[in-house]
């Protein structure tokens, strides 16, 4: 699989002291890599297919192939600190090694520079990296054809794809062949090339007594996450064509406000939406007692039933990553609060609220009205 490679340098935003604690850290000629999924949770079609971002699989390495963190998401550090030097961030969702149902790939890969006494943080825009192929078979078909067999064929792999099948099946880009097998051999009914992304769906009927007319039509929507085509497929119709543009669109992967959690910031997204009300946001539980926790976040043994905080995976401690989320009085810090519920830690949870600039001294949710708990 061939992704993306992008470039991406975020420098130190102002100039540090040789006596600042910040400067300490670095050794000399060393900088620190950072990583985020900007994207994540953006809300799909097939949302029910994507797994949890915090079992993606993050590869760091270097330019010489040296591996430094090959692993799940969740359980990556939230920076190294690397000799100045290339390195290679990669994530996907998945090991897709062959074509199969329910394998939708998501990653993404960029290759950045970290200079000596910088911080470099990547963000990772996953998005789906193969294709998908639906079929919705009609009744006639079955008539028409009841010892028949459609297969889905990619190279030499051939997928057989059931009458009752209602799940889509994932191929690398490339060229798709829909196959009927009946009565002994194999007939070609369409071929179609697949880019990343995509999700073909397929209509097959089979009207009886046949017919030279071609009755079919192409539509094409968008959503955030893929492209969506559909095609109706008429058995002896001689093949489809033509076609017409539906009225989808193209969100954006955070719209915060009426999309409801479907739009919501994440915690990497939520300081630029500071100001904004009425707003879901999403991450992972990951302690509380924020005002006296110093700079990381207390993750066991909570005193404080009002707050806690969120991070964009479950391993993140330091304050300066999280969201402090309040916790009103009432049915929200009775179901949220870590003090009665510390079994909560590491969940992913969706809260609505008003994001501020500064809450136990980091980015803020308060009035918290809504979650939903996944």
């Amino acid at each position: 699989m061939r992704l993306k490679f992008l470039w991406a340098l975020v420098p130190l935003s102002a100039a540090v002291s040789a006596c600042d604690d910040f400067s300490l850290r670095f050794l000399q000629g060393q900088g620190e890599l950072r990583w985020v999924i900007e994207n994540e949770g953006a809300g799909t079609r097939a949302s029910a297919e994507i797994p949890d971002t915090n079992d993606f699989i993050l590869s760091v390495q270097n330019a010489d192939g040296k591996v430094l963190y090959e692993g799940p998401y969740g359980e990556s550090p939230e920076s190294l600190l690397v000799d100045a030097g290339s390195y290679t961030v990669g994530i996907r969702s998945i090991e897709f090694t062959s074509p199969g149902f329910s394998k939708p790939l998501y990653g993404d890969e960029q290759v950045v520079v970290v200079k000596g006494g910088a911080v470099v943080t990547v963000r990772l825009n996953c998005t789906l990296q193969n294709a998908g192929v639906r079929l919705q078979v009609a009744p006639d078909f079955l008539t028409s054809y009841p010892d028949g067999v459609l297969y889905l064929k990619a190279g030499e792999t051939r997928l057989m794809y059931s009458y009752s099948e209602k799940r889509i099946a994932y191929f690398p880009p490339g060229p798709v062949t829909l196959l009927l097998y009946n009565q002994g051999k194999d007939e070609t009914l369409l071929s179609r090339t697949l880019d990343a992304r995509t999700i073909l769906t397929l209509s097959i009927s089979a009207p009886h007594g046949g017919g030279s007319a071609v009755a079919s039509s192409i539509s094409v929507a968008v959503d955030t996450a893929k492209v969506w085509n559909s095609e109706s497929y008429v058995i002896g119709g001689g093949g489809s064509s033509g076609g017409s543009p539906s009225s989808g669109g193209s969100g954006s992967s955070g719209s915060g406000g009426d999309d409801g959690i479907d739009g919501a910031y994440s915690v990497a997204q939520a300081p630029s939406h500071a100001g904004e009300d009425a707003v879901w946001v999403f991450g992972y539980i990951v302690g509380g007692d924020l005002s006296t926790a110093g700079t990381t976040v207390k993750t066991s043994k909570v005193t404080k039933a009002t707050h806690l905080a969120i991070a964009t995976r479950s391993t993140v401690t330091a304050k300066a990553s999280c969201v402090a989320v309040e916790l009103p009085k009432g049915k929200i810090r009775d179901a949220l609060n870590l003090v009665d519920h510390p079994d909560l830690i590491g969940t992913r949870v969706y809260l609505k609220g008003s994001l501020v600039t500064s809450y136990f001294g980091t980015t803020g949710l308060k009035g918290t009205s809504e979650y939903v708990l996944k």
